[in-house]
C-alpha cells in the first residue's frame, strides 16, 4: 500500500496553490481496486465547490501522473470533507467546537476506545471532549485513531451551502 505520509507531502502544496487546505488524505480498498481519496476545502468557507473539486483531481492527476508515487493501478477521489466531516487536525477540534463528534481511540480512555460527545475545543496537543456519561474528557490528539462530527440539525445549519447552487454533490472522480 502507498506511503500516506509522502502523498501527504506531495498533494498538499498542490491543494494550496489552487488556495484549498488538505484536510485527508487516505488510501482505501473499492470493489473496482483501491482509491486515493483527497479531501480539501476552501479555508474562507470550508466548503469545496464541484467546479473546485474539478480543478484539483486536474492538478493532482498532472502530478501524480508525473510522480507515479504509487506502483498498482488507482483511482483518484477529490471531494469535500461534507458535513459530518472527519477532524484530522488539531485546529479542527476549535473550529467544530460545540458540535457532536464520535472518536475512535487507540488506547482507551475511561475504558473505552469509540466516544461520543460534545466537542470543547483543545490546547496545544489536548483535546476536550464533554460525554453524556464521563463529563469532560482530556484526550491526547496522538491518541485519536479517527474522529468525525455527527450528522445533527446544528450542524446542518452552520454547514448548509453557501447558495442553493452549491447543494450538488462535491465529489470529483477520475479513473
Amino acid at each position: 500500500m502507498a506511503d500516506i505520509a509522502a502523498l501527504t507531502r506531495l498533494i498538499e502544496p498542490e491543494a494550496e496553490k489552487l488556495g484549498f487546505a488538505l484536510v485527508r488524505v487516505k488510501m482505501m480498498g473499492g470493489e473496482d481496486g483501491p482509491v486515493l481519496q483527497v479531501m480539501a476545502e476552501r479555508p474562507d468557507t470550508r466548503q469545496l465547490r464541484i467546479e473546485d473539486c474539478a480543478a484539483l483531481s486536474r492538478a493532482l492527476s498532472a502530478m501524480l501522473d508525473a510522480e507515479d508515487p504509487i506502483a498498482e493501478a488507482y483511482r483518484l477521489e477529490v471531494s469535500s470533507p461534507g458535513i459530518d466531516r472527519p477532524l484530522t487536525r488539531l485546529s479542527d477540534y476549535d473550529d467544530w467546537a460545540g458540535h457532536e463528534a464520535r472518536i475512535n481511540l487507540i488506547e482507551a480512555v475511561t475504558g473505552k476506545k469509540q466516544l461520543k460527545g460534545l466537542v470543547k475545543g483543545r490546547e496545544g496537543e489536548a483535546v476536550y471532549l464533554e460525554t453524556p456519561r464521563d463529563g469532560e474528557l482530556t484526550i491526547d490528539f496522538k491518541n485519536i485513531h479517527s474522529a468525525k462530527l455527527i450528522l445533527t440539525d446544528a450542524l446542518i445549519k452552520q454547514t448548509a451551502p453557501l447558495d442553493p447552487g452549491d447543494a450538488d454533490l462535491m465529489t470529483e472522480e477520475e479513473g
